[in-house]
């Protein structure tokens, strides 16, 4: 995906600015056409070089900082200061130093009559669609401490739901690093010990004990071919999965592992519905709405599909037929998409299952965790037992040796 600086024109003659992801120039201006009038500059933001890498700004916008961030502008906005006064005393106080230095811009820009998502969108690159869009939304309607105040409850769910993830997976991470610590220094200096010890005995090695020895040998002699390996495929598979190609396969192979991919398509379901909840409560048309849900959802795969589908709200189709075309999505969050829109509670009715759907999503992971616990242990169980084999057998054998001499 590439970056690109648009200057556009709405239906109503007003100029606007921003910045879009698109695979090339021409989905680019398909993007912008669905809700401009005109589009009258559309220019690809150059790459950033290894070089020129600002080691002050981070990979990614934690959902906590963005939080805070809408929170405390909406209190101070609702309290009578001024966008540009509230920006700067939000600068000095932000514990984020990247977020600091862009609220400090923003101040800037806003006191000399820019709107707040402008600036933003030009000097937070890492920000994403959602906040910039409910921000521009909610200035042209006149409601911007309404848009930050559901930006913050968005993104509050959003970090207490990695948040439970992170708690969850920590034990099981533990246990594995320690794990592989013990595995190595077992195999780097006591396998070595016990091999010159059965080297002396004189004795025919069994297969369990000739296998632990050789791959003792392999590791030390190996194992920085082993790091560079593990490295650089890991490394390729990360860059590979930020392509639209592998982002689409990697995607495809989370929703069809046998738990984890309930787990996945839970988690999906709730950030389609939570994000769709707070554009349209924040006055975006459902089209819009949609194209920015489809560009943040962490499964490409999906957010292709749904991309798609957008054009056709255009022509006054309904949401819910929308999301039916997509067969990833569950029929609960279909249906009820449907309901809402039937009742004209359709904002509610989405941040309403957008909420079962995260818990649904922590309960599944619950289970796939209570799953992987006990497969850790026998996995352990195993290698110990194999080791045990492996070192006593040799012992048997020079014992039964001994007592054949006598």
């Amino acid at each position: 995906m590439s970056v690109f600086r648009y200057r556009v024109r709405s239906p109503e003659g007003e100029l606007r600015e921003g910045v879009l992801e698109a695979r090339d120039e021409t989905e680019a201006v398909e993007q912008l056409r669905r809700t401009c009038a005109a589009v009258e500059s559309l220019k690809r933001a150059p790459e950033r070089r290894w070089g020129s890498l600002d080691l002050g700004e981070p990979l990614t916008v934690s959902a906590r900082t963005l939080a805070l961030t809408a929170g405390q502008l909406a209190v101070l906005l609702r309290a009578g200061l001024g966008v540009n006064r509230a920006a700067e005393l939000l600068s000095r106080q932000s514990s984020d130093p990247w977020m600091a230095r862009i609220l400090k811009a923003c101040a800037a820009d806003t006191a000399a009559g820019e709107p707040l998502s402008r600036s933003m969108a030009r000097h937070g690159g890492k920000i994403p669609p959602v906040f910039l869009e409910t921000l521009r939304a909610g200035e042209e309607s006149g409601t911007l401490e309404d848009a930050l105040e559901r930006l913050r409850v968005y993104y509050e769910k959003a970090h207490r739901s990695r948040e439970k993830v992170r708690s969850a997976l920590t034990y099981p991470i533990l246990v594995l690093v320690l794990a592989a610590v013990v595995v190595g220094i077992v195999m780097t200096t006591l396998v070595p010990v016990m091999s010159g010890l059965f080297d002396g005995l004189g004795v025919a090695l069994p297969l369990p004990t000739r296998i632990l020895i050789g791959s003792s040998r392999a590791l030390r002699k190996g194992w920085p071919l082993l790091l560079a390996a593990a490295g650089l495929g890991g490394g390729g598979l990360f860059v590979w999965g930020r392509s639209a190609v592998g982002g689409r396969v990697l995607s495809r192979v989370r929703l069809s592992l046998p738990v984890l991919g309930k787990v996945a398509r839970s988690h999906m379901a709730s950030q389609l519905a939570l994000t769709l909840s707070a554009l349209l409560g924040a006055g975006l048309p459902a089209a819009r709405a949609v194209e920015i849900a489809a560009r943040v959802l962490e499964l490409p795969c999906v957010g292709e599909k749904l991309a798609r589908g957008a054009a056709g709200l255009e022509s006054g189709r309904a949401l819910g037929e929308t999301l039916a075309e997509v067969p990833e999505l569950p029929s609960m969050l279909v249906e009820m998409a449907k309901v809402g829109e039937e009742s004209g509670a359709l904002e509610s009715t989405l941040a309403s299952i957008g909420g079962f759907y995260e818990e649904e999503a922590t309960r599944a992971a619950d289970r796939a965790l209570a799953l992987l616990e006990p497969m850790i242990t026998v996995v352990l169980g195993l290698f110990v037992g194999f080791l045990v084999a492996a070192i006593y057998l040799p012992i048997f054998r020079m014992s039964e040796a001994l007592s054949a001499g006598l």
